[in-house]
């Protein structure tokens, strides 16, 4: 069964409330803060970061997707979702889910 993560678009409403939601759910064990942009998000996403090891298959789970496109807007979402689709060829698979 592969590793899934669940972000709840209710459990924040601005961009560094996602960021802090993805530390919470994505990072464990590490002793240092992340970045909190989409370069860090993107080295999460890779994995080795206490949750997933690189290259380890990961679904995401995105709650109350509607809510997070309207508070963060649509230029942010397709940045993010850019990211998680890995349009750069980063090497990590992941497969996102809206709900």
């Amino acid at each position: 069964m592969m590793r899934t993560y669940i972000i709840d678009g209710n459990k924040f409403s601005n961009i560094e409330g996602f960021f802090d939601e993805i530390d919470l759910i994505m990072i464990k064990g590490i002793s240092f803060k992340t970045g909190h942009n989409l370069n860090a998000f993107r080295d999460i996403l890779y994995g080795g970061f206490g949750c997933h090891e690189p290259g380890e298959p990961f679904v995401i789970k995105w709650l109350n997707y509607q809510k997070s496109r309207k508070e963060l807007g649509d230029t942010l979402m397709l940045a993010i979702i850019d990211n998680i689709a890995d349009h750069n060829d980063t090497g990590y698979d992941c497969k996102l889910e809206l709900y």
